[in-house]
């Protein structure tokens, strides 16, 4: 009977183990590489429509490299999404973020697993260093028109707090491609690096939009 205790022990404390090894190893591979994730909003119609399915890559995160123009990335939402016309900086446009959780297991669960964490996914239109201007409906960076085949025919890009400035370095200037839906860095300012969680790689599902976005 001693031995028969023993060996169940031993049992479960293996499949313990594993258990143990199997989410930590999903916890890298979801934080460092990639993950899927689903579409919520319709702020990057048509491109992204509610309820679609897509993979995630991290890497611009992990190896800290700056997305390029037309990369559609996802980032953590500002603590503040509407900053007032009098209080916008425009040398200093940048997104305010002042909810940072405290100790290790808050940070943990709120940048790791991201439990009560929000985050938007918009496409990169400035970079840094880029003077970005929104005027009569277009966006110029460094003075030239913008092309953006991927917005809807008609659509405009009306302007907010932040429409004539220049992106700080180590920051990025982002919009929704469904341009009046779109909460983004129109009314918040320019996003910090840090802050870029992922760029969007691959479209999954619905199944005849499998492939790269």
């Amino acid at each position: 009977m001693k031995i028969e205790i023993n060996d169940t022990l031993k049992e479960i404390l293996e499949w313990v183990y594993c258990i143990i090894i199997a989410v930590v190893l999903a916890l890298l591979v979801r934080y460092y590489i990639g993950t899927p994730t689903v579409v919520k909003q319709p702020s990057m119609y048509p491109t992204l429509k509610p309820d679609q399915r897509l993979i995630l890559n991290r890497w611009v995160r992990t190896a800290n490299k700056t997305p390029k123009r037309g990369d559609i990335i996802t980032f953590e939402a500002p603590s503040e999404t509407f900053v007032p016309s009098d209080e916008a900086d425009m040398k200093n446009p940048v997104a305010i973020y002042d909810n940072e959780p405290k100790g290790i297991f808050n940070k943990f669960v709120y940048y790791t697993l991201e439990i009560g964490k929000t985050s938007y996914i918009k496409r990169v239109i400035g970079l840094p260093g880029e003077h970005i201007e929104i005027s009569d409906g277009y966006v110029y960076v460094n003075d030239r028109k913008l092309e953006e085949k991927y917005l809807q025919p008609g659509v405009v890009t009306d302007g907010g707090p932040f429409t004539d400035f220049v992106v700080p370095e180590g920051y990025v200037f982002a919009m929704g491609d469904n341009r009046p839906q779109s909460t983004d860095c129109r009314r918040f300012g320019c996003i910090p690096l840090e802050k870029i969680e992922s760029t969007v790689f691959i479209r999954f599902w619905p199944l005849n939009l499998f492939g790269k976005v």
